[in-house]
């Protein structure tokens, strides 16, 4: 064990010295300027208030007079902003015109609020409307009487969404919020706008009187930003302001941590095709060294890369050891999805395919089940959810960081076993199209099946041959685990009369082509005899490997998502079987082995004649796959 960790560190040494000396002393001091340069800009934006995440910052100009107590509202409010009223022009200088009428005594009478006639002008105007109660709600909430400021207290307790067709609560799941105020509305301003547009000489339509006062006395509560506060949903304020938890800052920063893999798996798949396309790698291929050192130490730089960004983004917006071992999964899926396509493309053009299309999936896989953070267990496929929880800070069990990263940990494990199957020479250093190089990764791993009588199936050898295709079944499990995931993820919001049945057709396809992809391999490349009973052989030994590897998914029951409709579709299996008869639940344990068998035998012995059989009849496995879905769901569902 110590010498090949020596191997693979001086093969990790020899990378990075080859990486550095790609990059010359010019290049490196223009990227680091540049680096300071953009750091200085956005630091400084940020110190003068300049730059933020206001994306609508100064949409709408606001003529109000500085006496107005209107004023304040409209300068806390990032979208507006103030222009004096003196001499503005409705629709050229000004979006919105505020004009109080004052009494003998000085006091605001009554409020006229105009806006243009356009959909810029209503724009204004409703945003008028929200600052002007969000200013009211901070003035309650400054009051020092709380009481008097809050007479009614609201307790919100967001409920789990359960399924697509319960009429209940579906905002999310999360504890009793603090208690919270509801004042009685007024705002205590000391005047109230007729809205009656009498002052509108121009002809412009004039609002109501943006719905409160901004006057002052009285207090207010605060009304939750974008996503509620920095982490989540603020829970006190009046009930209208108050909103869901949704968490729109920490998806932003759990975004963040995706970027730099763009970069660093653009370096890692150019370093692999290099080698190839220049023969640089030939050497290392004579040496003692094994392709998994060699690909163990070319990859280690990366991921040593990769480790170190996402710990410095940790500590810059504030999460901790959860984010990095949450990311640290989508690092090594990054790259295994790379070197595989690095090891089957054929030129850098293609490579540029294969990273966009990696990046654009695994991103994807990534980032759109987190948005559903707090929202429904779904959002637990992604990595980045425990990413989410840590930045606000919630627990996190120990059953859903093993569910949300063991998938892509699986994955990249074996997405680096497929690519070391063709790191060797008859493969690296010859043309073949990505087809025959997939095929090629999949033959190495089968052992040979011949034909032979019924009283040589108990033969040693052959059993051995049949386990290994149970075996690369079984390895397919994860990536069949996270595209049924992503299907769910896809498809729980759509009506169910939709999601179901594309759902349980795109299971049916998944899955077959797991369990039969290798078989049509086997008897392309001549490891298997192509004959029927061989056929049926490595189909039943395919489909066994696929049940037995299937019954790990129970662990989904253990974070809810059989809760969800399209989850008890997806894993029937293993969902809502509690309370059933020993006999039925032996009858539900093997009827998939009996489908599994089935269609995988009928797909194998058209991969026994030719890619056209194959074809048609994976197609009909698929068919029957999905008559066994739609029956599942229609008795057990």
């Amino acid at each position: 064990m110590i010498d090949r960790l020596r191997r693979v560190l001086r093969v990790a040494r020899w990378e990075v010295a080859r990486a550095g000396g790609g990059v010359d002393r010019r290049t490196l001091a223009a990227a680091l300027a540049l680096v300071l340069v953009a750091g200085a800009v956005l630091g400084g934006g940020l110190a003068v208030g300049a730059v933020g995440l206001d994306v609508d910052r100064d949409v709408y100009r606001v003529a109000v007079d500085g006496d107005s107590p209107y004023a304040d509202a409209v300068e806390a409010a990032p979208a507006l902003t103030h222009v004096p009223v003196d001499g503005a022009a409705l629709g050229d200088t000004a979006d919105l015109v505020v004009l109080d009428r004052r009494s003998g005594s000085g006091g605001v009478e009554t409020v006229a609020v105009r806006a243009g006639d356009t959909r810029k002008g209503e724009a204004a105007a409703a945003e008028f409307r929200e600052a002007v109660e969000a200013h009211n709600e901070r003035l309650m909430a400054a009051e020092e009487n709380a009481t008097a400021a809050f007479p009614v207290t609201v307790t919100l307790r967001y409920v789990g969404r359960t399924s697509a067709l319960d009429d209940g609560p579906t905002l999310g799941e999360g504890g009793d919020s603090d208690d919270g105020g509801s004042g009685d509305g007024s705002g205590g301003g000391s005047g109230s706008g007729d809205g009656d547009g009498t002052d509108a000489a121009t002809g412009d339509t004039a609002t109501d009187d943006a719905a409160s006062n901004a006057g002052s006395g009285g207090g207010g509560l605060a009304v939750p930003s974008v996503g509620g506060g920095t982490f989540g949903a603020d829970t006190v304020g009046s009930p209208g302001s108050i909103s869901p938890p949704f968490p729109f800052v920490s998806l932003l920063l759990a975004f963040v941590f995706l970027v730099p893999m763009n970069f660093i798996i653009q370096a890692y798949g150019s370093s692999v095709l290099d080698e190839r396309t220049n023969r640089r790698g030939e050497p290392l291929l004579v040496t003692p060294l094994s392709p998994v050192d060699i690909v163990a130490g070319k990859t280690l730089p990366y991921v040593a890369a990769a480790l170190l960004v996402t710990t410095l983004i940790a500590v810059a917006v504030g999460g901790g050891a959860l984010s990095v071992v949450a990311v640290l999964p989508v690092a090594l899926a990054f790259l295994g999805a790379t070197f595989v396509g690095a090891m089957f493309a054929r030129s850098f053009k293609e490579l540029t395919f294969v990273t966009v299309g990696v990046s654009v999936l695994l991103t994807t896989y990534a980032f759109v089940p987190a948005v559903f953070t707090n929202v429904t267990p779904v959002a637990l496929v992604s990595p980045l959810t425990l990413v989410v929880f840590d930045l606000q800070g919630e627990a996190v069990s120990a059953g859903e960081a093993l569910f949300s990263t063991a998938p892509m940990s699986l994955g990249a494990a074996l997405l680096f076993g497929l690519g070391l199957g063709v790191y060797r020479e008859e493969d690296m250093f010859t043309q073949k199209p990505v087809a025959r190089k997939l095929l090629d990764a999949l033959a190495v791993r089968l052992s040979a099946v011949e034909d032979a009588g019924l009283g040589d199936l108990a033969d040693r050898r052959r059993l051995r041959a049949l386990g290994s295709v149970a075996f690369l079944t079984a390895c397919a499990i994860p990536f069949v685990f996270v595209a049924e995931l992503l299907a769910v993820a896809t498809l729980f919001a759509l009506p169910v009369t939709v999601s179901i049945p594309v759902l349980l057709v795109t299971i049916a396809f998944v899955e077959e082509v797991a369990k039969s992809v290798h078989l049509y391999a086997g008897f392309e490349r001549g490891v298997f005899a192509r004959t029927d009973r061989v056929a049926v052989a490595v189909g039943l030994a395919s489909a066994v490997g696929f049940f037995l590897a299937e019954k790990a998914t129970a662990v989904v029951q253990a974070v809810g998502l059989t809760e969800l409709y399209v989850g008890r579709a997806a894993f029937g299996s293993v969902a809502g079987v509690e309370g059933l008869p020993p006999v039925v639940l032996a009858a539900l344990l093997f009827a998939p082995l009996v489908l599994h068998g089935l269609a995988t035998t009928v797909a194998a012995v058209g991969a026994s004649r030719d890619r056209t059989r194959y074809a048609l009849t994976l197609a009909l496995a698929t068919l029957i796959h999905a008559a066994y879905n739609f029956g599942v769901v229609s008795l057990h569902g």
